[in-house]
């Protein structure tokens, strides 16, 4: 099965819409990523198969639980994940790309030329420096660090009323037992994702 056809098959298991073009443009992002990671190490993962599910299906899972937003932080986005699948599936969202990495933010950059995507952006940062003026409707970390970690860098970017959203794995009882005091555990959700054994859970977190 063809890369754009296995992305296809996936996004119909999670009933997810989306632009008809998308499932094409996300297999041309797996094909940058396996590009550059040749040389560039910069994931893990080497085979553009396995980047369908853990990367490209597993930010997607991201899709339903953004209602009402319309600007979105990646926080430590590495090759681009959650941000880039959220910003193919979802063009009316204004996407920001932050990783502190000079060679994954070229990267970033990349990306968006060549698949030509306008609703992003790409800053190359520490989250707890970065000093702008934006405010984001929701701030997204997969993987970036634990929950209190996530809080203490990243809350000054958060629109009044907005989400920080972390993508975990098992179910993190420890990290939320330690979250400040400026903050609430909205929720947590466990997630599935086509293929994928391992647990997932997202943890939306507002200020108290």
């Amino acid at each position: 099965m063809r890369l754009e056809e296995r992305i296809r098959t996936g996004i119909a298991a999670m009933g997810l819409e989306m632009p008809q073009a998308a499932p094409e443009a996300l297999a041309r992002y797996l094909e940058l990523i396996a590009k550059w990671n040749r040389v560039h190490n910069l994931t893990a993962v080497r085979e553009t198969e396995q980047m369908v599910v853990l990367h490209v299906l597993d930010s997607l899972s991201l899709l339903p639980h953004l209602d009402g937003v319309r600007s979105l932080l990646d926080v430590g986005s590495g090759p681009g994940l959650p941000g880039i699948p959220v910003a193919i599936a979802r063009p009316d969202i204004a996407v920001t790309l932050l990783d502190s990495s000079h060679k994954k933010a070229v990267f970033l950059e990349q990306a968006k030329m060549e698949l030509a995507l306008a609703n992003v952006s790409v800053a190359c940062e520490r989250v707890e420096a970065w000093k702008t003026d934006r405010r984001f409707d929701a701030v997204v970390s997969r993987a970036f660090a634990d929950l209190v970690d996530f809080v203490g860098q990243a809350q000054h970017l958060v629109a009044p009323g907005g989400t920080l959203i972390a993508m975990k794995g098992v179910h993190p009882f420890e990290e939320l037992a330690r979250v400040p005091a400026t903050h609430r555990v909205a929720r947590v959700l466990e997630i599935s994702v086509p293929s994928l054994e391992a647990k997932r859970h997202l943890v939306f977190l507002e200020a108290a």
